[in-house]
């Protein structure tokens, strides 16, 4: 089996693509041009191999297998033509995935896909010569034990597109849901409107946020409060994607001052070690 896929970007969400996708038996290319986050990417997907041979999920022969299958390429340019998928996972700033999508198809994938959770698919598939053949693929954090995922049908988007993305999302071990091209689809739509509002409840003194996380999870059995999911998706992308629905709907998605001021203090959350918990290693404190 040969099959290609490429993902673009190897943040938290890229790492986390690449892991499943070579553990689902695809030949996968990593491209990311930052060599310090290049560098980090290897021992992190490494560190996710050995966790899942911890845990039982993968034999230490499926681990062997899945490493020989990871690539990292410092640039686009060192893919091939005709990769089977190519997946963006570069940051939520609709100019920078429309000028990655347009080097990404000049490759010329069977598949093209963007893994936003927000932005119009129509306002990225100008980008591209064949949006009949574009969609977006939402991934959930951490991609590798999250099941959702969504299938972003664009106005442009062929059925036998959505079908390939579809069946692409099973074999990836992931359950499908297909929703329209509206700003936000679903789950971001609602999910940063609750992560919003617990923000502004944290400046207006409500409580403390595990307190409010405290009570989601207990009062209304989610998993994970808002103000931790905040941290574990990252506060810069929350506030992307607060601007992008904000510019679609209106002051409704407004981001909170806080939240902006967290921001540019450099308190992203998990990824930067203090975001509303602070982490040590990876683990809430």
């Amino acid at each position: 089996m040969n099959e290609r896929f490429v993902v673009i970007g190897a943040g938290t969400m890229g790492l986390g693509i690449a892991y499943v996708a070579s553990t689902a038996g695809y030949q996968v290319e990593l491209v990311e041009v930052d060599p310090e986050r290049a560098e980090t990417a290897t021992v992190a997907l490494g560190k996710l191999l050995d966790r899942a041979v911890e845990r039982g999920k993968l034999s230490a022969e499926e681990a062997a297998a899945g490493r020989t299958r990871l690539v990292l390429r410092r640039d686009l340019a060192e893919v091939a033509d005709g990769p089977d998928v190519i997946v963006e996972a570069v940051p939520e700033r609709p100019d920078l995935k429309r000028s990655v999508l347009a080097a990404a198809a000049q490759r010329r994938p069977a598949l093209l896909a963007t893994n936003t959770s927000s932005i119009a698919i129509a306002e990225l598939a100008d980008a591209v010569p064949d949006p009949d053949r574009f969609i977006g693929l939402h991934f959930f954090n951490p991609v590798w034990a999250m099941a959702l995922i969504e299938v972003v049908v664009g106005p442009a988007t062929s059925q036998e597109t959505t079908a390939a993305a579809v069946a692409l999302a099973g074999r990836l071990g992931k359950d499908p849901v297909v929703v329209r091209d509206l700003p936000g689809f679903a789950t971001s739509r609602l999910g940063v409107t609750l992560g919003l509002e617990a923000i502004r409840m944290v400046a207006d003194g409500v409580a403390a946020p595990a307190d409010i996380d405290k009570a989601m999870t207990l009062g209304y059995r989610h998993p994970v409060g808002p103000l931790e999911l905040t941290d574990l998706v990252g506060l810069d992308v929350r506030l992307d994607i607060a601007r992008t629905l904000q510019a679609a709907y209106g002051d409704r998605f407004a981001p909170p001052p806080l939240l902006e001021s967290m921001v540019e203090q450099g308190r992203l959350g998990k990824k930067s070690g203090h975001g509303f918990y602070r982490w040590v290693d990876g683990v809430k404190q």
